[in-house]
């Protein structure tokens, strides 16, 4: 199979963690809490029940250890992630006519069933509250789209149209 040389390779976002405002907070504020108030807590039993005798078969002194070691590998993976994350703020975002990542999108589905979705960051997405992960299916589809564009979307079975009825960027994430 021969490549072509000429031929546009499709844009990698591996490696690119976007973030709105409010996602990035809520990670900090989790951190500060592991370091600050959670990991000192345990820190004072696993003292407390080392002073106890024997480790090996001294439960505080082995549950609170492996708990340690949970928030320490967690607090490991907050800093990682904020120190390499964009946070990206949809009151700078310019091209508001278009989908990019923070915008909040209402279309309409083959079955006329209306959904709407936010693009968010992986961390922050939760489909009950209408976040999507923006690199998911769905959000791949929709990015640069316009109001009255239809897109496809590939699914598990199938793929599907759907019609982009309103863009927006919410200020209040």
């Amino acid at each position: 199979m021969t490549k072509n040389p000429t031929a546009k390779a499709p844009p990698s976002y591996a490696g690119t963690h976007y973030m709105t405002p409010n996602g990035y907070a809520v990670l900090e504020k989790e951190l500060h809490w592991l370091l600050h108030d959670e990991r000192p807590k345990i820190v004072e039993v696993v003292s407390w029940a080392a002073g106890n005798g024997d480790r090996s078969e001294n439960g505080d002194y082995i549950y609170n250890k492996k708990r340690l070691r949970e928030i320490d590998r967690r607090a490991r993976y907050l800093t990682k992630k904020l120190e390499n994350t964009k946070v990206v703020d949809p009151k700078q975002q310019q091209n508001i006519d278009r989908v990019f990542f923070g915008a909040k999108v209402t279309y309409v589905r083959e079955d006329d069933t209306e959904v709407t979705v936010h693009l968010v960051g992986d961390d922050e997405a939760d489909f009950s509250k209408g976040k999507i992960n923006w690199l998911s299916p769905v959000g791949k589809a929709l990015l640069k789209s316009e109001e009255g564009d239809i897109v496809k979307v590939r699914l598990d079975t199938a793929i599907e149209e759907i019609e982009i009825l309103e863009i927006s960027y919410p200020f209040g994430l």
